[in-house]
């Protein structure tokens, strides 16, 4: 007759071995859960983090992006798409004037599709007119929002910002306006 199993364990394989396998588990039973409640509870990143872009302006309004192409040709996934134009003064008035320089970018977008989020684009950028803010929620149910336009980048207008396209307000030249040597915005018209 074949003798049980058991009798050839010791007292401490019989009971105390499955007691030890289970310490972890009632070790962990009755911590403090450390999963992050994400949709109901946002954490703040940090300062550094690479989220979604932004197209920045001068303090008057103007947008800041010259059109260079630069950010498009510095992204390893293809991502960033420019398309460059000359601003065009009209007679005796700026009124087609998007940026200081000669040209603005007429048509920018992202395609966040592909987007590494890597901020290559934004050491290319020679106006730091391309910055990455903080926002990291982009997904969506299409796939075409998410290929932002220049209208979904562009920063807001704070106040004392006037909408382009106008005349330069804070200096005479393009110049001044790269090298940080221009004054407040000058009041608008009629107010």
């Amino acid at each position: 007759m074949a003798e049980p199993q058991s009798e050839g364990k010791t007292l401490k394989e019989q009971f105390w071995d499955p007691v030890a396998g289970f310490g972890v588990t009632f070790r962990t039973m009755f911590k403090k859960v450390v999963t992050e409640q994400y949709p109901f509870e946002k954490l703040p990143t940090a300062p550094r983090f690479h989220g979604r872009h932004q197209l920045n302006r001068w303090p008057d309004g103007l947008e800041k992006c010259i059109g260079c192409e630069l950010c498009a040709w510095a992204c390893p996934a293809d991502a960033i798409y420019v398309e460059g134009a000359s601003n065009v003064d009209g007679e005796g008035d700026d009124s087609g004037r998007f940026s200081p320089g000669e040209r603005y970018g007429r048509v920018y977008q992202i395609n966040y599709l592909r987007c590494i989020l890597c901020g290559l684009c934004i050491e290319a950028c020679p106006t730091r007119a391309l910055t990455m803010t903080n926002e990291y929620e982009l997904a969506d149910t299409n796939r075409a929002d998410l290929i932002y336009e220049k209208s979904d980048l562009l920063a807001p207008l704070l106040p004392g910002m006037v909408q382009p396209p106008h005349a330069m307000l804070l200096a005479d030249d393009a110049e001044d306006y790269y090298r940080g040597q221009y004054a407040a915005p000058a009041p608008e018209a009629g107010q």
